[in-house]
């Protein structure tokens, strides 16, 4: 009875769920037969937890969201679980060679409570409209998690990158929050904004564009993308956050003039970066120039682009197998590039396969967005879906050596507790959305 009263969407859920979870346990037990020729019950230390909270959050959203969308929670729990097992892939090559930096067995709990914040995302704010009456308040809370990194105690530079706060042993990359603040200050701005955004102010070589006061907003949100480029010593924040603008900009006002002023005073920006900024200048160079023995064997250079570029090339086609690559060879393997790892044990198929993933998240979120009938809504679940994806392209763009290297991580698989909750806590937010709009429509 239970399965009957609820919409298919759930019960599909409940079935991609059990996929899901058997996809898992599979690769830790490859992993497990190819490193340690034996499994073992500790096994279940890396399954069971994550697997619990899936499920658990599953069951809050028949109780609470029934109408929310079936693929999203399934889908961002596959790449979660496939982060896990590569992480852990990573620890067991440690432990051979007498390590002790082992990531794993945090990266599961950080896991499992990432997925009870999405929970309590989709218990708390059963109505997104809630969140369009503090616009200000989420812009003024992104600007202040945005400096906290250049703050002289607390602020943390890694691998050349100020984007950690630290205190004690604990480290927090407040940028990841800060991005979902963006998107919900972005969306209730621009619907309160979007008429004078869209109208024509004169003509400039025939194009049309818009009175100089309207293009305040572009101009003060180019200048805080450079800050932070400045500031946290990384492209990538700033293109994530000034991308993410753009399109929303776009979206909200069908003004594509701002998209083209906006790339080129972003790339004009980057460029002068890289000449008036050593720290910007050496990961164009190194990305340019990858194989050349100054970059190679400089601080900070271009080895781990070098060594993931190779590691993803042995793996040909169908990879080398879970388990029988060597990822290990790859510093930050279980973080930054963990993509080239997994492109080595799974081949050019596993990419293809990873990316297909996240990009069917993307399109469910676009789908969020292109049902939803209040414009708030449709902002931020467009905003929101197309912040991850950005954030995918960056990063996967700069372990292939298509861009150059960032402080990004890649959502779901790398270790870090700051991108899992971010990222869950938007998957709970675009479940809410999804909920919410089909209740619309069912009205």
């Amino acid at each position: 009875m239970l399965l009957k009263a609820v919409p298919r969407s759930r019960n599909f859920e409940a079935v991609l769920l059990f996929w899901v979870a058997g996809i898992h346990a599979f690769a830790l037990s490859q992993i497990q037969l190819a490193v340690n020729q034996v499994m073992s019950w500790d096994m279940l230390l890396y399954w069971a937890p994550p697997t619990v909270s899936a499920w658990i959050l599953h069951y809050v959203l028949r109780k609470y969201a029934l109408n929310a969308d079936g693929l999203l929670l399934p889908l961002a729990f596959l790449l979660n679980g496939l982060g896990i097992a590569m992480i852990y892939r990573l620890d067991l090559a440690e432990i051979t060679r007498g390590g002790t930096d082992l990531f794993a067995e945090r990266q599961v709990w950080l896991s499992c409570f990432a997925m009870l914040i999405a929970a309590v995302v989709v218990r708390l704010i059963p109505n997104p409209l809630t969140l369009r009456r503090f616009p200000y308040l989420a812009g003024a809370g992104a600007v202040i998690l945005l400096m906290l990194p250049a703050a002289p105690v607390i602020g943390r530079t890694v691998n050349g990158a100020t984007l950690w706060v630290g205190i004690g042993e604990l480290s927090f990359q407040p940028g990841e929050i800060a991005k979902i603040l963006l998107a919900i200050f972005f969306a209730g701005y621009l619907v309160s904004r979007k008429g004078p955004l869209s109208e024509i102010g004169s003509r400039v070589l025939g194009m049309k564009i818009p009175g100089a006061k309207d293009l305040g907003p572009v101009l003060l949100f180019w200048v805080a993308s450079i800050g932070v480029l400045v500031i946290q010593r990384d492209l990538g924040t700033s293109i994530l956050y000034f991308g993410l603008f753009l399109v929303m900009i776009y979206t909200a006002t069908g003004r594509a003039f701002y998209v083209g002023i906006g790339m080129v005073m972003m790339i004009t920006g980057a460029l002068v970066a890289s000449r008036l900024f050593d720290y910007v200048g050496s990961r164009f160079e190194s990305w340019l120039n990858p194989l050349s023995q100054e970059n190679y064997t400089a601080a900070g250079g271009s080895y781990q682009l070098v060594q993931g570029l190779f590691g993803m090339a042995h793996g040909d086609v169908i990879g080398s197998g879970l388990g029988s690559g060597f990822p290990q060879l790859i510093p930050l393997a279980e973080s930054d590039f963990i993509f080239a790892a997994l492109g080595e044990e799974l081949g050019l198929a596993g990419v293809f396969a990873i990316l297909a993933i996240y990009l069917l998240i993307v399109y469910r979120g676009l789908r969020v967005a292109n049902t939803h009938q209040d414009e708030f809504s449709k902002l931020l679940a467009l905003g929101l879906a197309f912040v991850i994806g950005l954030q995918v392209f960056i990063v996967c763009g700069g372990v292939m050596g298509l861009l150059p290297l960032t402080g990004l991580t890649t959502p779901f698989l790398a270790a870090g507790g700051s991108s899992l909750l971010a990222n869950w806590s938007i998957i709970g937010l675009l479940l809410v959305l999804s909920d919410s709009s089909l209740k619309r429509v069912s009205a």
